[in-house]
């Protein structure tokens, strides 16, 4: 057993159900290079490493961090809800939140959700998830209720003495009809190496619109483990955008299955890879039903010497005519020691359908550069506005107000990373 999943396994206190799921895991071990899923996302280094369960108590934290993040609000410090720093009061009627401890704490049947099983071996922090998981968010949005105010979630590691480890497990569910936007935070303080083990489940039904922001910002050390699971109802909405302008380690695994006709699904995003990071997105959309329509625009820049992983696959199932699918997944490649890995993939079982995908890996639009040098830009201003731009694209589909917070941290990022 390694290391890691040794240390992964002190942690647990749950029912015979989840232990059972944590010892197949324990006998699996970690996937090897020899996996499809992981063959650019060495584990060898992490399987080394020893990580303690989070405190029960969070620690302090300057509330001027979240100066720029205003409520309602949930924080969470190190795996752990803080009180004092979360602010949901202007949530409206039809609105429940509850942390996933809370509901834990009336019975794991109060969270089913929690039983889903994930059978794939090479889905192995999705079931350590499924067997540890004990804290998160519960999100209920009632029918025809809509959020005029963007709900913020707040993720913060704090740098300690220990390399801690925590597994949250959220539930965002919008009734048919309900909208609501969605906003995480993932920020670091100090040098924090944690690793961060996170699945949400997201469900729209029949009409509703989920509008959802994510924000990785963690410290250069940090592991980060995501997974978000989404399912679309007839005429339901999904847009969401992510930025990946942080952590160490940063790995999202975002699969969306669009269940009823004419759901839509746009997922765009930025992976900012400086230094030795290295950060993946792997994309999973299932069109099931008929008329159902997706648009992915990624974006990746990869400088100094870190890796950035793209997978973008797309199934047309069987029956599900009237597809439109479309994904662009374009990459910037800044430094003779960088990579960048992308791959594209359709697979088309359905007859009547529009679908398109493409993935390119280049440098700077070398026409562009010169047209801004023609007009007496220096070199490096020029190369700062053409990369800027480029990052800011995913962003278009985000109301006017969320796009502004989110390009104020993502021109910060490109901005420390020497980028633009």
């Amino acid at each position: 057993m390694s290391a890691l999943l040794d240390s992964m396994a002190q942690a647990f206190c749950g029912s015979d159900a989840r232990r059972e799921v944590l010892d197949s895991v324990l006998r699996d071990g970690l996937p090897g290079a020899r996996s499809e899923a992981w063959k650019y996302t060495s584990l060898r280094q992490l399987e080394r490493r020893s990580f303690a369960p989070a405190p029960l108590a969070p620690p302090t934290v300057d509330a001027q961090l979240l100066a720029d993040i205003p409520g309602p609000r949930l924080v969470f410090v190190n795996g752990r809800l803080h009180d004092a720093l979360s602010d949901t009061h202007a949530l409206p009627a039809g609105v429940q939140l509850e942390p996933l401890s809370a509901v834990l704490a009336a019975g794991e049947d109060s969270a089913r959700f929690l039983a889903r099983r994930y059978e794939h071996r090479d889905a192995v922090f999705a079931r350590l998830n499924a067997a540890l998981a004990d804290e998160g968010v519960v999100l209920r949005v009632d029918e025809g209720v809509q959020v005029e105010i963007p709900l913020q979630l707040v993720f913060i590691s704090v740098a300690g003495e220990q390399d801690l480890a925590w597994h949250h497990r959220h539930l965002v569910e919008l009734r048919a009809g309900a909208s609501l936007g969605l906003v995480e935070h993932r920020l670091g303080v100090g040098e924090a190496s944690h690793l961060d083990n996170t699945v949400l489940h997201a469900h729209v039904a029949r009409g509703a619109s989920l509008k959802h922001a994510r924000l990785q910002a963690g410290s250069a050390r940090q592991t980060s483990f995501l997974r978000t699971d989404a399912v679309l109802a007839a005429d339901a909405q999904y847009h969401r955008v992510d930025l990946e302008l942080g952590a160490g380690l940063g790995r999202h695994e975002l699969n969306v299955r669009l269940e009823g006709n004419n759901a839509h699904l746009t997922a765009n995003g930025v992976l900012l890879g400086t230094g030795r990071r290295h950060v993946e997105t792997r994309l999973g959309i299932e069109h099931i039903a008929r008329d159902t329509n997706a648009e992915l625009l990624w974006r990746g820049v990869a400088a100094n010497r870190s890796r950035v992983v793209f997978h973008g696959g797309i199934h047309i199932r069987e029956g599900a005519d009237g597809t439109d699918a479309n994904l662009s997944n374009k990459n910037l490649l800044l430094s003779a020691d960088a990579e960048i890995d992308t791959q594209p993939t359709l697979v088309i079982d359905a007859e009547e359908v529009k679908a398109a995908h493409g993935a390119t890996v280049g440098q700077l639009d070398a026409n562009a550069l010169f047209y801004l040098r023609s007009r007496g830009l220096p070199q490096e201003q020029a190369k700062a506005m053409l990369s800027a731009a480029f990052c800011h694209e995913p962003l278009r589909v985000l109301p006017d107000a969320l796009r502004s917070q989110l390009a104020r941290q993502l021109d910060a990022a490109l901005g420390e990373a020497g980028v633009a």
